[in-house]
């Protein structure tokens, strides 16, 4: 593992996610600010991850093809863009529609965690792939220790619109970052041959890639356990503010210190476990047993009474989720070939993002007519479907053991 190239996108990641996690605590009391219900509020979670999942396979596809830096500059670009417009609709035009397209903008550039990963898979070999993709993982956990309480203490102290610049700033130096200190990890020889259709070109999202994809033996179960798991974890993601805002009464700078403490718990879960665990534990053993966890975890939001019970369940939550979004990225870029590494991580950030398309909207509605145990009971009845899916299409798939031989070092691994 290059371990200088693997810090310089790390660092980059960081970047992103901290300016994006700055303003995420602000969005429910944006929507209060324009008078909207939780349902609103919903759709403008839902219209960035719309977007997100129609940009990232495009993304992921054309950084096959014509590297990832030059992906990387340009969607850093757009996020900019998308952020300065956010603190127009909020300081300036005081406009909804104005927020909207601003999460629009910024939903089709930030399709780009799946070309970081997609570079971690670069300048990683099988061996370390989890560890690398953990890191990212990682680095996405410390963007969330610092920006949401960065965002929640700008907002009460300047004004709710400052961290939309703030943010704005930071992918200008990201960009610059980039463009003077990241280099290319894919050879220009690699490029030239994958746009001339050397080799089995990786997916771009459409029905027929997804069809595609599902067919395909271990790979199509992986995605499918993928969407289930992004559905239930994007009901906490997303609605977690509005459901905290409704139940505890927080203010944002109270929410955005509960969102550190899930940042903490994911670094440390990305950051020192993923690894350590998925050397030691063969990949469909530990899915199985994150799923199921991770169900138990839904139930336990569903049932807390108190902020303190809900902080504690976030232990089991952040590590479920949290080794199983590794996972998902790990295992599936080792079940393919090289040369469709980009575009298949970018079709599984796509139905990362159709999912979370779909969870705030879920979530908002059950939220508004349900009451605050209603998510959490959802995403159980999802988790604990995706648990039986697991135990009767990936656990104990040959291509499980096939996989946990290529990661001791014993040979390629492919479809």
């Amino acid at each position: 593992m290059n371990g200088k190239l693997v810090f310089s996108i790390l660092l980059v990641v960081f970047l992103d996610l901290f300016g994006l996690s700055l303003i995420i605590p602000l969005l429910p009391g944006y929507v209060k600010m324009f008078g909207a219900a939780e349902t609103t509020g919903g759709l403008l979670f839902a219209a960035y991850a719309v977007m997100q999942m129609i940009g990232a396979p495009v993304l992921g596809r054309l950084s096959d093809q014509y590297g990832r830096r030059p992906i990387l500059i340009f969607s850093i670009a757009g996020t900019a863009i998308g952020f300065v417009l956010m603190g127009l609709a909020t300081s300036y035009w005081k406009s909804l529609e104005l927020l909207f397209v601003a999460r629009i903008i910024a939903g089709i550039s930030g399709g780009n965690l799946s070309v970081a990963q997609a570079y971690i898979s670069d300048v990683t070999d099988a061996k370390n792939r989890a560890k690398g993709l953990g890191l990212i993982g990682a680095t996405f956990g410390l963007g969330f220790i610092f920006g949401p309480a960065t965002g929640g203490i700008l907002a009460d102290f300047v004004n709710v619109s400052f961290p939309s610049y703030v943010a704005a700033v930071l992918c200008v130096i990201n960009l610059i970052l980039v463009l003077f200190w990241l280099p290319e990890s894919l050879s220009s020889m690699e490029r030239a041959a994958r746009r001339l259709g050397a080799g089995k070109p990786g997916p771009i999202f459409s029905l027929e890639a997804l069809t595609s994809a599902l067919r395909r033996p271990f790979v199509g179960s992986l995605l499918v356990t993928r969407a289930g798991v992004t559905l239930a974890g994007g009901l906490l993601q997303t609605v977690s503010g509005f459901y905290m805002i409704k139940k505890f009464d927080l203010t944002p700078s109270e929410i955005a210190f509960v969102l550190t403490y899930i940042g903490v718990l994911l670094v440390i879960v990305q950051g020192f476990l993923a690894g350590r665990i998925s050397a030691r534990v063969r990949e469909d053993v530990l899915i199985l047993g994150c799923v199921g966890l991770m169900a138990l975890a839904m139930i336990g939001w569903a049932l807390a009474p108190t902020l303190i019970l809900f902080n504690l369940n976030q232990i089991p939550m952040s590590i479920s989720l949290g080794l199983l979004t590794t996972l998902m990225s790990s295992t599936l870029s080792k079940s393919v070939q090289p040369q469709e590494i980009g575009g298949m991580l970018g079709l599984g950030t796509s139905i990362d993002s159709a999912m979370r398309a779909v969870a705030p909207m879920v979530g908002g509605f059950i939220l508004e007519t349900y009451g605050t145990g209603a998510p959490g009971g959802f995403g159980a009845i999802v988790m604990l479907i995706c648990f039986g899916y697991v135990l009767t299409t990936v656990y104990n798939h040959p291509k499980a053991l096939q996989l946990r031989a290529v990661t001791a070092g014993a040979g390629p691994s492919m479809e």
